[in-house]
């Protein structure tokens, strides 16, 4: 740290002192100035003199006020502008009691607004000026008249320029300290979006497969002493939804890699194309699964795609779980104009039918993965029995003002 860094520090930490010391300096300025005089009758020249008694005790007044200039200003100014006053009045030859109202207006100056620095700048210029020219001993156009209007008008200028030149300051690090949150901020948001988007992955796909091997498991238990071959498919049924499981948990936590960190798997992320496959697991736990798909085959955005697949596996694991052992499930995927809908519906009579009455998030993540593109979930039992689950995906981007129906 430099010396003027540590001397501003001590300022700030001691500010009596400091004005203490301020106040000392101007005294003996004062005092070195009552004992000059100046001559300008026939050359300029300097000659000593003897200050009056009044005039020094006007000086050590004026100065010790000085000592608190910032805890009352006006009350300082005040009472400097007064002992100015009365020095420029009785004091011939006059004694430099002004330099303390100039060093009381400063400080009114720079710890003020700018209108107060005007008003109470031309108050004390013309009330500390006009007594010296009207009252004073000197005629109204002597130079020690008009350097009390230009040292006052000083006083005020310096104050108000040191008042705006910290405000500049204070803005310009308020600017910074206001950048530097929202900075933050911004990295905590985006932190948990993507711990949300992870979260909704693994418990997609977790679910989905779990569920799987659960149904397997138990149909292979049931069936193994009576029919071992049945049991046997189950069972491979459940190894083959466990490597899946594995390879889809091992592809998402790959997203969790640092940049040093061992290649992550480049497999493609699940889409509508792979509808089949993923019906085709639930079939074989025991689930009907009728199919409908009127979407032309077209190629869909890569987070509409993935969306699609999520919504469709995460419906059909809550059938599986929640429906019944006799339910059966329908899947349609419709292109209407620029969106494209996904409804699953179920006619399950199982005694927990409503998917989120169970307490998980699937219901939740869904709804986090539609609201993220902008379009509408619909959930809720159906009429008669099942439950109904019908998504709105637009395909290209929309305007946020833009109405998702």
């Amino acid at each position: 740290m430099s010396t003027l860094q540590r001397a501003k520090c001590q300022a700030k930490a001691h500010p009596l002192a400091m004005d203490a010391v301020l106040a000392a300096a101007v005294l003996v300025c004062m005092v070195a100035g009552s004992f000059v005089e100046p001559r300008h009758r026939d050359s300029v020249s300097w000659a000593l003199r003897t200050p009056d008694t009044l005039s020094l005790l006007l000086i050590t007044l004026g100065a010790a006020a000085l000592v608190f200039r910032r805890r009352a200003p006006m009350t300082v100014l005040a009472l400097t502008g007064t002992l100015s006053v009365v020095e420029s009045v009785t004091g011939d030859p006059r004694a430099p009691v002004a330099m303390s109202a100039v060093i009381a207006l400063y400080t009114v100056a720079s710890t003020t607004d700018r209108p107060t620095t005007w008003r109470v700048g031309l108050l004390t210029m013309t009330v500390l000026t006009g007594s010296a020219m009207a009252a004073g001993s000197l005629p109204w156009y002597a130079q020690e008249n008009l350097a009390i209007f230009a040292w006052t008008g000083i006083g005020a200028t310096a104050g108000d320029a040191v008042r705006s030149r910290r405000a500049f300051v204070q803005a310009i690090r308020e600017r910074a300290e206001r950048a530097e949150r929202t900075r933050e901020e911004e990295a905590r948001r985006r932190v948990a979006e993507e711990r949300l988007r992870i979260a909704r992955d693994l418990h997609d796909v977790v679910a989905h497969h779990i569920a799987l091997v659960n149904v397997q498991a138990g149909v292979a238990a049931h069936v193994m002493d009576k029919r071992p071959d049945q049991a046997k498919e189950a069972l491979a049924h459940v190894r083959e939804a466990s490597r899946s499981a594995l390879n889809e948990l091992r592809a998402t936590v790959g997203l969790l890699r640092q940049s040093g960190d061992p290649e992550a798997p480049t497999e493609p992320a699940p889409g509508l194309d792979r509808l089949d496959e993923l019906t085709g697991t639930f079939r074989n736990a025991g689930l009907h699964i009728e199919v409908a798909r009127a979407d032309q085959g077209a190629a869909l955005p890569a987070a509409v795609d993935l969306a699609a697949y999520r919504i469709i596996q995460e419906a059909l694991t809550n059938v599986q779980k929640h429906a019944g052992p006799q339910a059966k499930a329908e899947v349609s995927v419709v292109r209407v104009g620029p969106n494209i809908e996904i409804t699953v519906l179920d006619d399950g009579s199982g005694e927990d039918e409503d998917p989120g009455s169970g307490g998980g998030h699937g219901l939740l993540g869904m709804r986090e993965r539609v609201t993220a593109l902008r379009g509408t979930l619909t959930t809720g039992p159906r009429y008669g029995g099942g439950f109904r689950v019908h998504a709105i995906l637009p395909v290209k981007n929309r305007t946020p003002g833009e109405d998702p129906a």
